[in-house]
């Protein structure tokens, strides 16, 4: 088998260059036949492979990606699918599915999302106290070119951080018991009290995301409150899997051999 390996584009990894590569190159090391590993800036010509890893968001990435499903390359993540992931779309799906979501408005404070893709900065991802705060960054986001935008409330609770691949293998970890973090907004969310909540309710929430979308290497970010209810705050394409790194990258390598 000879499998493509493609690496995303550095200002998609804010904080996590090492860490997603780190978790390519465990995978692809679990493989069989020739591994051809490369940037997702240097991508031309990927025909000719049985399957395709990638990392990958650059618009043209997706395009090539595409392409080479629609010729029956297996491709892992799908294009489509990333494209399903942009933020903005991502959260009128869920919203309309019924996931388990923050409410729009709330008492304390909001969180300001920009919605044209992933996170690229710090400042792509800010809390807002109040409306006039939000009011106001907005117009920040907008001088700096970013119009799309989602805006949620905060809820108060644990922050769960969930990791998946398929249907196979899924892990979550307490933010605050010594998890990395790429901005440090889980700081808003204190010490993790462990509210007692359903992962397996959480887990299927998460898996229904995933199959809405297409993915099928994703990770996220879960608030759970007092009453152990939880809320699925962020969903993202092949996240760095950075604590539980080995056992991600055979549950990949698995899957792309299927």
């Amino acid at each position: 088998m000879k499998t493509l390996a493609v690496l995303r584009n550095v200002c998609f990894s804010p904080n996590s260059v090492d860490k997603d590569r780190a978790i390519m190159e465990s995978a692809i090391r679990r493989l069989g036949g020739k591994v051809v590993l490369m940037e997702e800036g240097k991508l031309s010509d990927i025909e000719g492979f049985d399957a395709i890893l990638s990392m990958g968001r650059l618009p043209r990435t997706l395009e090539l990606l595409k392409e080479a499903e629609t010729g029956g390359c297996r491709v892992i993540n799908s294009g489509y699918a990333v494209e399903r992931c942009r933020r903005s779309r991502l959260e009128a799906l869920m919203r309309a599915e019924g996931i388990p979501m923050p409410p729009p408005d709330g008492a304390d404070g909001y969180w300001l999302k920009r919605g044209d893709g992933a996170a690229q900065a710090e400042d792509d991802v800010v809390y807002c106290p109040d409306r006039r705060a939000l009011e106001a960054r907005k117009r920040q986001f907008a001088l700096r070119g970013i119009t799309d935008c989602v805006v949620s409330s905060h809820v108060r609770g644990d922050l769960v951080k969930f990791y998946a691949v398929g249907d196979a293998f899924f892990r979550f970890y307490y933010s605050g018991d010594g998890q990395p973090s790429k901005f440090g907004n889980e700081a808003l969310n204190g010490i993790p009290h462990h509210y007692p909540f359903h992962a397996e309710a959480l887990r299927a929430d998460a898996e229904r995301v995933a199959r809405l979308t297409g993915i099928q290497v994703y990770g996220g970010d879960a608030i759970v409150d007092e009453h152990g209810q939880h809320f699925i705050i962020d969903f993202n394409d092949w996240p760095s899997f950075a604590p539980c790194r080995e056992e991600a990258a055979a549950a990949i390598a698995k899957l792309t051999g299927e």
